[in-house]
């Protein structure tokens, strides 16, 4: 049974930096389709950055540029740093992951979020 806990989310000021982490139990980080997605107040869950089939990031127009995902195999987490925050960033960030499909089969980690089936319970930023 995977599970997905997020942290780091804090209070900072506009123009700051922050590390959001996730870590991953019930199975290895590597062999999960994994991204970070985030939530504003009143709008919709928005995809911000994921891992591809190929282990390379894929960044969301809204926030590319300023952030920067990465996995960390030897801690088994899904780590994502923002910079230059500004106060339409504060919202519930949320890392999302799945199963990770056969790369032989065609198979591919998409960017929509109904795929994402393990879901942890979020960190809050709030950028004031």
């Amino acid at each position: 049974h995977v599970q997905l806990v997020e942290s780091g989310g804090v209070s900072v000021q506009a123009g700051g930096s922050q590390k959001l982490s996730c870590q991953v139990s019930g199975s290895t980080a590597r062999r999960l389709c994994m991204g970070w997605f985030r939530q504003i107040p009143g709008k919709e869950r928005e995809a911000v950055a994921r891992i591809d089939i190929n282990d390379r990031p894929q960044y969301a127009g809204s926030l590319e540029g300023r952030v920067t995902i990465f996995r960390d195999n030897a801690k088994n987490t899904l780590n994502l740093e923002i910079n230059n925050l500004k106060a339409e960033d504060t919202g519930m960030y949320y890392c999302g992951a799945y199963p990770k499909p056969s790369l032989a089969l065609g198979g591919y980690c998409s960017d929509r979020i109904s795929e994402y089936t393990y879901w942890g319970q979020g960190t809050q930023v709030t950028v004031s």
